[in-house]
């Protein structure tokens, strides 16, 4: 049965929390929307990248606001179809990766909670191009990013 795009959203980013890496790092999408997502995440010992300084690692750094801007992509993407049933969904969508990803560390990750965004820059039927941004739960910016996407 063909869905709209708004009634897929739900599916998807139920999707992205099932996943066992953004489990394994504790990853909740907590928006998602056409117009932004956002994720967020607690303080873990086991993300640690500095055990001096307790900060996040770069990896993990990226990695959220990979999944961010990846999901961001997704919702932009999907916002062209009037209706697409599930298996188009997958079949349409299983292909999606990412083309390149550039990140900014702008201060050391320190924090109690971690929230990424994301919002679309350029969306096409092949590529989306995504901004995204980690901060912490005192709105201290740590990160920023971009993202190329393959969505077509």
């Amino acid at each position: 049965m063909a869905q709209s795009a708004a009634q897929l959203l739900p599916y998807i980013a139920a999707t992205f929390d099932q996943m066992p890496f953004n489990r394994l790092l504790g990853l909740q999408v907590s928006r998602f929307g056409a117009d932004e997502v956002e994720v967020r995440f607690p303080w873990a010992e086991q993300l640690v990248g500095n055990p001096i300084q307790q900060i996040l690692h770069g990896g993990v750094i990226a990695t959220v606001l990979d999944v961010a801007g990846g999901m961001m992509a997704v919702a932009s993407a999907l916002e062209r179809f009037s209706d697409i049933d599930e298996t188009e969904l997958v079949q349409r969508f299983g292909k999606m990766s990412t083309i390149d990803i550039r990140t900014d560390y702008l201060r050391p990750g320190r924090g109690q909670e971690f929230i990424a965004t994301a919002r679309v820059i350029r969306s096409g039927n092949k590529v989306a191009v995504c901004r995204m941004e980690l901060h912490n739960e005192q709105g201290v910016h740590i990160a920023l990013g971009t993202g190329t996407y393959l969505v077509g």
